[in-house]
Order: C-alpha cells, then structure tokens, then sequence
C-alpha cells in the first residue's frame, strides 16, 4: 500500500505543475528551482524519518507521511503566492521523503523474515501507484475538474488506501541499536554510490530523453514523451515480474546483467542516428535498471554495518541526490560537448555498476 501511495500521490504533484507555473507567473529557470525545493525537503528530513521509524514503528510513521501529503496536495493546486508554494512544496517532499524510508525499512523486514525475493515488487508497487495517479488525475482535468476538485478527488483517494491498509502495517520498526545519525561507511557508503548512479540515469531519463529525441533525432516535439513511456514500461513490468527473477539469477547477476543492459540502451542511443534506435535503448535501460536498486535495498538489510533506521535513510538520501544533480550535470556536459557524450559517460558509469556486482 505504501509503496502504490508514494508513487501516486507524486503522479499527482506532477500533473499540477503546469497549473502551478501559469498561477505563479514564474519563467522556466524559476520553476526549475521550484521543482528543486521538493527535492530538499526530503533529503532534509530522511535522517529524522530512519530515527523516527526506529522509535515510533513503521505504521505511525507512515500514517503520519501519507496525511502530510494529503494535506498539502490541495495547497499545491491552489496556492499562487510564490513563498507559500515554496513552504507547501518543501512539506510535500517532507512527506515523501518520509514515506520513502518508512516504507523501504518496512519492505526490508518483510522480505528477510519471508525468505524470499520480495522488494522489486514492492518497487514495481511504486511505479504502478504513478501510473494510476497520473490516468486519474489526467480524466478528471479532461473532464472539466478544477486543480483543487482534482487534488481533492486524488486525496480522498489516499485516505481510502490509508485506511484499508493501515492495520497491515508494521507496528514496529528496526533495531535501535546505532545512533539517530551517522555518516554512510562501508558497504552502506558502496550501495548508497551505487544507488547515486541509478537514480542519476533514472533522472537523466527523466528530464532528457525528449530532449535528445527532438533535438539530436529530430523527433517532432509532439513524440518527445516517448522515450520516458518505453523506459517506464519496460521498468514496471521489470519490477512486478523481477521477484521470480531475483529468486532464479541471483542478486549478483541482477546487478550485473542489469547494469549491462542498462549501458547498452545508453549505447545504442548515443551512436546509432536513428530515433528508433534511442527509443530501444530506453528500453534497455529501463529493463536494465529495474532490479537493481530493489537488490541494492534487499543487501542493506544483509549488511551488518550500519542499523537499517540508519542506512536506508543514508543511501536513500544519495540516491535523492542522484535524482537532483542528474539533470544539472547532463546538462553541464552537454553544454561542454554533447548530449551523446553525457550518454556515454552514464553508460560508462553503468558498466561500472555491473562489475560492483563482484563487491556485493
């Protein structure tokens, strides 16, 4: 349940920011560094989130996120003075950020007492919450609905799922045994790397794929969301089949199989001047990297280094910052060389993901 609210109530925040853009007045720069303000609130609040989950359990953590983002959702759609959005937002990604490490430290007790692969479908749970979030939210702005109507409707939505879900919950949360706060060491800081370069192609994805289909393909602007939708596609399903595939391969050749896969797709992308050939590498690359970070979230839970309440919100928060500088630094590169040079780099990186699996 947790995992399908993340990824829908952020499917929600995403179809209103155009409207947040025309009600503020703020040019694209402006709203580039709006959109940023999400990003620290839930980097800064997911130390705090680990210590709480250790001291007041899974459910009253993620009860407690969840209403903090049903709350802020119907500001979200209505606010238009620009330091008020900015409080709002930075909740919202408090909310989030919380959620995200309460839900993950929860997935990690439930797959090692079970025995058994379980965290890439809880992963694939995210992607499936986004793409619900998303269809409703786009039939009700279709239909006629307000923002606030819209936001309202979405809300009581996750009111519904929090309250059908909730006593499933864990009442408790990891061992307390560490302190609130530590600096990632070890394998913690290797995974958390590992998880900064994941989500840093995850987000230069996210943010670039259109771009290089018009620009470098010359794909009409209409296509440019193509490349995103093959490489979601590919991840979801990737995630809700990836348990029985954790179970036959093995973390160790997911890792590396994976982060093969994922490398090729930027490759091919790179090199080959044809859009068809960068909308299979998007492909590729969401197939690639679908299971990768469910496994890397699976070892934390193996390690013995650092507690959980500690070590998730340590590597989560790398990952966060992956999903911040991706964009910034394709950008950089691009600005330098070229798109199809950030590419390569991040195919590189990815090899470099692969052969970790021998670390892990």
């Amino acid at each position: 349940m947790s995992f399908g609210v993340a990824g829908f109530g952020s499917a929600v925040w995403a179809a209103l920011v155009p409207f947040a853009k025309v009600r503020t007045d703020i040019s694209d720069g402006g709203l580039g560094l709006l959109l940023l303000c999400l990003g620290i609130g839930s980097i800064v609040t997911m130390p705090a989130a680990g210590a709480l989950v250790a001291r007041f359990g899974c459910r009253s953590v993620i009860i407690v996120a969840i209403l903090a983002i049903v709350v802020t959702l119907p500001f979200l759609a209505t606010l238009s003075a620009l330091p008020l959005l900015v409080v709002a937002l930075m909740l919202f990604g408090a909310g989030l950020g919380t959620l995200d490490i309460a839900m993950n430290i929860q997935a990690i007790i439930v797959e090692r007492a079970s025995g058994r692969a379980m965290m890439s479908g809880f992963h694939g749970l995210f992607s499936l919450g986004g793409i619900v979030g998303a269809g409703g939210m786009a039939a009700l702005l279709v239909a006629g609905a307000s923002p606030l109507i819209a936001s309202l409707c979405m809300s009581f939505g996750l009111l519904t799922a929090l309250a059908a879900g909730a006593s499933h919950l864990l009442p408790y949360g990891a061992r307390n045994d560490g302190p609130a706060f530590a600096i990632p060491h070890g394998i913690v800081l290797f995974i958390g790397i590992l998880c900064f370069v994941l989500f840093l192609a995850e987000g230069g994805i996210l943010d670039w794929s259109g771009v290089f289909l018009t620009s470098v393909r010359h794909l009409p602007t209409a296509y440019a969301g193509l490349g995103y939708a093959a490489f979601a596609t590919t991840m979801t399903i990737g995630r809700l089949t990836g348990d029985g595939v954790v179970d036959r391969l093995g973390h160790k050749k997911i890792v590396l199989i994976g982060g093969l896969l994922a490398a090729a797709g930027f490759l091919l992308a790179a090199t080959l001047p044809s859009w068809q050939m960068t909308m299979l590498g998007c492909t590729l690359i969401g197939a690639g990297c679908a299971n990768i970070v469910p496994v890397l979230f699976s070892a934390v839970g193996r390690q013995n280094v650092m507690p959980e309440n500690v070590a998730v919100p340590a590597i989560t928060t790398l990952g966060y910052a992956g999903i911040l500088a991706g964009p910034v630094c394709i950008g950089f590169i691009a600005h330098l060389s070229s798109l199809p040079t950030a590419f390569l780099i991040l195919a590189a990186m990815l090899v470099a993901v692969s052969l970790s699996s021998r670390i892990l």
